[in-house]
């Protein structure tokens, strides 16, 4: 049992550290807003994460996937949510650059509630999540074994830890960053990051064929 915890925590935290949507968001939100309104926003995230193992477990996972109009729904919501990020971030660091009137998330710091419901919203429209829970996990499961379903959500809580930890060390990041720079090195941030969302946007799009 102890080796198998160890190969999936390792395997897991390695999943987790690869860059995504929501990691850079999780920085990014770091950067600007610091790392404590950055975690609890992350809840979002993590919220998210739980329903998708929740469907794994039960077996709605497979449902969703397997569906080519859910899939195709779900796909295309991620894509104009991301292009929606990538494009009002690079509006805002334009505005800003130009000397123009603050944009209202510059202009008041934005409730964490909003922050987090943001984190929720680009986890819960991304397929590709879904589809990692259900790749995933399963691997270290015996589907045949009567606790299947209660070894998926132990699995799964271990993933949300894990997720934690990570976004723990990208959040940590970004406020570092945050505390050391300028404005209008602030600015550049914001442009790479709207570059950066734009380009997983049509990632997610053409890899959705």
């Amino acid at each position: 049992m102890g080796a198998e915890w160890t190969g999936f925590l390792t395997a897991a935290f390695l999943v987790s550290l690869v860059p995504g949507a929501n990691q850079l968001l999780g920085m990014r939100n770091a950067i600007h807003h610091g790392i404590t309104p950055a975690v609890v926003a992350a809840t979002g995230r993590l919220f998210a994460f739980v329903l998708m193992i929740l469907a794994v477990a039960f077996g709605a996972g497979a449902l969703i996937t397997s569906s080519d109009l859910a899939y195709t729904v779900l796909t295309w919501c991620g894509v104009a949510y991301l292009g929606w990020l990538g494009i009002s971030t690079l509006w805002r660091s334009r505005r800003a650059g130009a000397g123009e009137a603050p944009a209202p998330e510059a202009e008041t710091r934005p409730s964490r509630w909003r922050l987090a419901r943001r984190e929720f919203l680009v986890a819960a429209t991304n397929p590709k999540a879904l589809l990692l829970f259900t790749a995933f996990l399963p691997q270290f499961v015996d589907q045949d074994s009567e606790s299947a379903t209660a070894r998926l959500l132990a699995l799964g809580a271990g993933y949300l830890v894990v997720e934690f930890v990570v976004m723990l060390l990208y959040a940590t990041a970004g406020a570092r960053i945050g505390a050391i720079t300028r404005p209008g090195a602030m600015r550049r941030v914001d442009q790479g990051t709207g570059v950066v969302f734009l380009g997983l946007a049509g990632w997610l799009a053409v890899s959705s064929r």
